[in-house]
């Protein structure tokens, strides 16, 4: 199966004013958009899940805890690599973001105890443990933001997924992130996802 890469060209007509605003957005456009504007309702459909991530009462490092949890769990390279850059660009440390790419500990125990629960949310299709919910609670979060956790998950098996079957290529601002799920980020280069280059 096929997936283009589409541009203002070429995309139908209802992806087109997604795709703007997302280039003046972004400085270029993401290949995940580009593939999600086959399907005008999926490339909208993403873009306000994240709009309404962001109203959350969740904080940048902690809405990047989750969706970059979430894009190892699902193996995902493309999301892993673009994660790792936004979250440096939204000032969470390296070493936050390396060990959520590698699956080991984080030192801050607030975001250890939301990167376990949202992974058992993934990796038990939303079935986690009492002992992961109780950590979740115990670290100072509500029942509430567990459901925030919820929705942050659903925005990025979209992308996820939508990445696996299109085999999405890499954008080169992503590209200083770039490995597998499982290493380490590589030396950094923020820059490129503001400049577009």
């Amino acid at each position: 199966m096929q997936i283009p890469t589409r541009t203002l060209d070429d995309a139908p007509e209802a992806s087109c004013a997604p795709l703007k605003a997302a280039t003046a957005k972004y400085g270029f456009t993401p290949n995940l958009l580009a593939k999600m504007a086959n399907a005008p309702s999926v490339l909208k459909a993403y873009i306000q899940l994240n709009g309404l991530l962001e109203q959350t009462s969740l904080t940048p490092t902690e809405r990047q805890t989750v969706l970059l949890t979430v894009s190892r769990e699902n193996d995902c390279r493309y999301c892993v690599a673009a994660h790792s850059v936004i979250a440096s660009m939204q000032n969470v440390e390296d070493n936050v973001i390396d060990s959520i790419r590698e699956g080991r500990p984080i030192g801050d125990e607030k975001l250890e105890a939301l990167s376990r629960f949202t992974s058992e949310v993934v990796t038990t299709r939303g079935w986690p443990s009492d002992q992961a919910k109780q950590a979740l609670e115990d670290a100072g979060y509500t029942a509430a933001q567990a459901l925030e956790v919820v929705l942050g998950v659903t925005v990025k098996t979209l992308s996820n997924y939508v990445n696996h079957l299109a085999d999405t290529e890499l954008d080169d601002a992503f590209a200083a992130k770039a490995g597998e799920p499982g290493e380490p980020a590589s030396a950094q280069n923020v820059q490129a996802l503001a400049s577009g280059k």
